[in-house]
């Protein structure tokens, strides 16, 4: 049995990139078209974080609590869970961050300023998730059908997620900041592991 460290990421995936992305595709199809209602939604959601607003974030948040219950459910739970083991503990995440956006909402009264310098980077945050990943996957040789977008599957969703965040302003309390921003990160880095592997 050979040691652990001699072990790489792609020995810990059960699928091929090839069945991934075919199950992508037949997901895209099978909910085509709700990406149009998520796109709509997003730009909506952009609108109120631009305000800067309370009562903006409140609506962003739980907003985003829905979507993340969707990709949490639809994707991770119903599709990726089938191939790929790990899903449903994502699955779970997926839901908890979707309590936390939930409760935000509802809780938090008061948002402060985001800095400049963040505020700057949501800008690209938001930009990579509308435009990058539905892109990228064209730009690699992938039919648009296997396009992954915000509010359908995960990586754009933290994406956007994490840029709506910042632009909006962040809750005054700093446990509310520190709750909502670790499972996107987590789920970005995860979805970079799984990219990485796919291109190895």
């Amino acid at each position: 049995m050979p040691e652990w460290w001699t072990y790489t990421l792609s020995d810990f995936l059960m699928f091929s990139p090839r069945i991934y992305w075919r199950m992508v595709e037949q997901y895209n199809r099978d909910f085509w078209p709700l990406h149009v209602l998520f796109l709509a939604a997003g730009l909506a959601g952009m609108g109120l974080a631009a305000s800067g607003r309370a009562l903006g974030f409140r609506w962003i948040a739980c907003g985003l609590a829905v979507v993340w219950s969707w990709v949490g459910w639809a994707f991770l739970w119903e599709r990726y869970a089938i191939i790929n083991w790990a899903a449903q503990y994502m699955a779970a995440a997926f839901a908890v961050q979707a309590l936390l956006l939930l409760a935000a909402g509802l809780m938090c009264s008061r948002t402060e300023t985001t800095p400049g310098t963040a505020a700057r980077m949501s800008g690209g945050l938001l930009a990579s998730a509308g435009l990058l990943y539905p892109l990228l996957g064209m730009a690699l040789g992938r039919p648009w059908v296997q396009a992954e977008v915000f509010g359908m599957t995960p990586e754009p969703t933290a994406l956007f997620t994490l840029g709506l965040l910042l632009l909006s302003g962040q809750p005054a309390s700093r446990a509310w900041r520190f709750l909502l921003f670790p499972i996107p990160l987590l789920g970005l880095l995860l979805g970079a592991a799984t990219g990485w592997t796919f291109l190895n």
